[in-house]
């Protein structure tokens, strides 16, 4: 049985070596972590690596004669170093650059396990090489549970700024750790060669790093939507729009200089509703979409005085991401309706059971909807608006055209969308 007990030893510390050497690799190499959680990381790798050689040589020791004075020194070197796993998470899960209260305990914690060294105040080993306790053998103990319960603390701030389901990470961490701590104190399993707590430590190192790898991604598409929206920003403000809207209002200023006067001040509300889209939230409420919609088609209908405009929006309670039904708008405009001598694009929303259900249609010439698909600058916009819907609210996005006919768009919200820093 013993002798099985300690294969089982072997494997555990192989896997667990193989464990820290991948994890090793993986920080190494990863382009996305942080310089500083780099660090923290590598560290708790050596921290974890020595306290797996500490576990072996307190094993072997166990076994040994006349070795009392190494056997202290490798389980000083043990309960001094264990605590400070938990202080190095706390820089993965929190914000702060210093938790000097946590080191002030690790002092503690390994002053009073030093007095082995002199005397059995806290734990000593007999002239038969056996441990016992002294009254303050239970100190790592304490100074571990209470720097846990900091820990828990500090996972459970970061709920307000973590996705849901990522919080589950560092959580069963914390779990984890309590229940080895329990296992090494009431547990009998001299025989084994790795301490329970030893194995949550490296083990939560591995998931501590793919939490930080989630955080880093997230970050990584939020950069990238911020990205995404500027480039839509800056396909709506066309430069053939800019220069057909300036020569509108300077042809107004001779022949009509009050609507030229209105014309700018819509133009000017125009350029800031688009520019402000950069800070807004991902998703705004459909009425101000709406009206930005409205700002372009009364600027466009100026010039093209064939074409006209009509809303039917009974329902108006919900969101929307930015920019997302004037492009569209702008597109029936520009590639549609202005060749008809009456060209009419009708935007429309409705409230179904489970979604609502916004449709923007026009009489204008049509197209392959297939031709949606090649990337060219004419429907790009299209394909930014389908893939801005999915990814911040569930949305989805249908396009139905027939030459000489005239298109429709149609655009389903979940009644209840997922929210952007929600898991999706």
């Amino acid at each position: 049985m013993l002798k099985n007990l300690a294969y089982s030893g072997v494997l555990v510390e192989l896997t667990l070596l193989l464990q820290l050497i991948g994890l090793t690799f993986a920080i190494l190499l990863d382009p996305y972590i942080q310089k500083k959680h780099r660090k923290i990381m590598l560290l708790n790798i050596a921290v974890g690596f020595s306290l797996l050689v500490q576990n072996h040589l307190n094993y072997m020791l166990d076994a040994s004669d006349g070795t009392t004075l190494v056997r202290t020194l490798v389980s000083i070197y043990g309960y001094c170093v264990r605590p400070i796993v938990l202080v190095l998470f706390f820089y993965i899960v929190g914000n702060r650059r210093s938790y000097w209260p946590a080191w002030v305990l690790i002092g503690i914690n390994a002053a009073i396990h030093l007095t082995a060294l002199f005397s059995d105040v806290c734990f000593a080993f007999d002239e038969n090489n056996h441990f016992y306790r002294g009254p303050l053998g239970f100190s790592c103990h304490i100074v571990s549970g209470i720097l846990l319960l900091w820990l828990l603390w500090i996972t459970a701030k970061s709920y307000t700024v973590v996705r849901k389901r990522e919080i589950l990470i560092p959580a069963c961490n914390v779990i984890l750790i309590v229940a080895a701590l329990l296992a090494d104190t009431f547990a009998n399993f001299e025989a084994f060669p790795v301490t329970f707590l030893t194995i949550a430590v490296v083990t939560s190192s591995v998931f501590y790093y793919i939490w930080l790898h989630l955080q880093f991604v997230r970050a990584h598409e939020k950069a990238l939507m911020a990205e995404q929206q500027i480039q839509i920003m800056m396909s709506q403000i066309q430069p053939h729009f800019l220069y057909n809207t300036l020569s509108t209002i300077q042809a107004l200023c001779k022949i009509d200089p009050e609507k030229a006067f209105d014309t700018t001040e819509k133009f000017g509300t125009y350029l800031r509703q688009n520019i402000n889209s950069l800070r807004q939230p991902s998703i705004i409420p459909v009425q101000k979409e709406l009206e930005h919609v409205r700002i372009y088609t009364e600027i466009e209908q100026i010039r093209f005085p064939s074409v006209h405009v009509t809303y039917d929006t009974p329902d108006l309670d919900f969101q929307i991401p930015a920019l997302t039904i004037q492009p569209i708008v702008e597109n029936a405009i520009r590639h549609g309706v202005r060749i008809r001598d009456k060209g009419l694009v009708t935007v429309s929303t409705q409230r179904l059971p489970e979604m609502h259900k916004i449709v923007v249609k026009d009489n204008g010439k049509g197209f392959d909807v297939a031709a949606i698909q090649e990337m060219d600058d004419t429907h790009i916009g299209i394909r930014n608006v389908r893939a801005r819907l999915e990814q911040l609210c569930g949305g989805t996005l249908t396009v139905e055209s027939s030459l000489n006919e005239g298109t429709t768009v149609t655009i389903y919200i979940p009644n209840t969308p997922r929210k952007v820093n929600e898991s999706r």
